[in-house]
């Protein structure tokens, strides 16, 4: 006898899908909020725990879509858009994390071993990018392509820079609070 999990769908694996495709939107929607809080400027002094807990959540939305088998749909994925609410929120989160924002990482821990520069605010409005195109198709009713929109992007570059900026900001956090 096997225990269910708490929400979990009774229905097979088309209901799976969909409640799938609701967690993440969620996730999605705490993530645009939570980067969206901090870059405004609502709350400095809990700027790094507010990102961490959002980046985090995210992440692991998106770990479920990369444990996932490929979502099909009728055509191809939405690429994501870099439209003005993502700039201007990559800005803003620049000058918020203004002295804290550049960090270094490795290109490719696999193939690499050349250092590389790398922002926080770019990864966070990246990551929002590709968000918002899922978020987009999932409103729509497009729950197939939303899905799938979320895996390719997360498999092909958000889920890699969600997690350098995990580690920036879980890296940040530890030397603050050390600090205090």
């Amino acid at each position: 006898m096997s225990e269910e999990l708490p929400g979990e769908p009774l229905d097979g694996p088309l209901d799976d899908l969909g409640v799938l495709a609701e967690a993440t939107a969620l996730a999605a929607s705490g993530y645009l909020d939570g980067v969206t809080s901090v870059a405004r400027g609502d709350a400095p002094a809990t700027a790094l725990p507010v990102l961490l807990l959002a980046v985090s959540e995210v992440s692991v939305a998106g770990a479920r879509l990369g444990a996932l088998a490929d979502v099909e749909t009728g055509g191809a994925p939405g690429a994501a858009q870099q439209d003005e609410d993502v700039t201007a929120l990559r800005e803003a989160l620049a000058a918020v994390l203004a002295g804290v924002d550049e960090y270094t990482d490795l290109l490719d821990p696999l193939t690499s071993r050349e250092v590389v520069p790398g922002r926080l605010s770019d990864d966070l409005a990246e990551v929002a990018a590709a968000l918002v195109t899922g978020l987009r198709a999932h409103a729509d009713g497009r729950v197939d392509e939303a899905l799938a929109a979320w895996q390719s992007s997360y498999l092909a570059g958000w889920g890699a820079r969600a997690a350098s900026a995990l580690r920036v900001l879980q890296s940040l956090l530890a030397h603050v609070r050390q600090q205090a």
